[in-house]
């Protein structure tokens, strides 16, 4: 058992129990959870736009959550395996893909380790999952191990630490408003959630937050190739943004989100 006190508990562990804890209300989110058909085809055009036809290839969602991007890329006509390293995610996962007669595998495995055989995945997805990462670089490092020559990482992710204008004044008018005693109660298990993820951020080497330059050389340098930034997820922000409270709505609409697309050389070098 991991122990706190002794010392045995790290900072992996308080990751799994964070997403475990927040894995019931996931889907309650927008930008979680899809919400209407303008945002699933603005994801679907990403998906076609970086990774081509479908034609069954083995695609890996790593993080897989509850399987909403796995859903959307089998709806495509690709073979998915999700692997998450929550087992409440899991679960709900599963119970969703067979909700909707969708032939997934979900694996609980970790980003970094995913323990997989060598070139067993023609495709890599994955959402929201690099700004959380321990060792980005060797999450990267097994993310080309278990792609094939010629295989294709789609990363999407952004920077959810360094607010932009617009965030920073809505920001000082909620903080402004909670002093005058306006808005909704506090919610003190939410706040209590906020304060975790606060903390466990500030420990990892995005705490200054993931720049796309950044995670992009980061690729290159594990030996990714034809590495590309995309910041054109405009429809994609939009419809979620449509989703959420005018403040974030706004938010969202300015943060900085990319989707990175890459290849793994067909030809690997001894």
């Amino acid at each position: 058992m991991n122990d706190r006190a002794g010392g045995n508990y790290g900072i992996r562990d308080e990751i799994k129990a964070y997403w475990s804890a927040r894995a019931a209300t996931f889907d309650l989110q927008p930008g979680h959870e899809v919400f209407s058909d303008a945002e699933r085809a603005a994801w679907f055009a990403l998906f076609r736009r970086h990774l081509g036809p479908a034609d069954g290839r083995a695609v890996l969602d790593v993080a897989s959550g509850t399987g909403v991007i796995s859903g959307m890329l089998h709806a495509l006509g690709f073979e998915v395996t999700g692997a998450d390293w929550s087992e409440p995610m899991l679960e709900l996962a599963r119970a969703k893909a067979e909700r909707n007669g969708r032939a997934i595998r979900f694996i609980l495995a970790d980003a970094e380790a995913t323990m997989l055989p060598d070139a067993s995945f023609d495709v890599i997805v994955t959402r929201h999952l690099v700004w959380t990462l321990v060792d980005p670089a060797a999450a990267f490092a097994e993310w080309r191990r278990v792609l094939r020559p010629g295989g294709r990482l789609l990363v999407i992710d952004g920077d959810f630490v360094n607010p932009s204008a617009i965030s920073r004044v809505i920001k000082a008018v909620a903080t402004a408003g909670r002093r005058l005693g306006l808005g909704g109660p506090l919610d003190p298990q939410a706040d209590e959630m906020h304060r975790t993820h606060r903390d466990i951020l500030s420990r990892l080497p995005f705490h200054q937050g993931a720049r796309a330059r950044e995670v992009s050389q980061m690729l290159t340098d594990a030996g990714f190739a034809d590495v590309t930034v995309d910041r054109g997820l405009f429809a994609i922000n939009r419809a979620q943004a449509r989703q959420m409270s005018l403040a974030k709505g706004m938010e969202r609409m300015t943060q900085h989100r990319y989707a990175i697309a890459a290849t793994v050389p067909a030809r690997v070098g001894k």
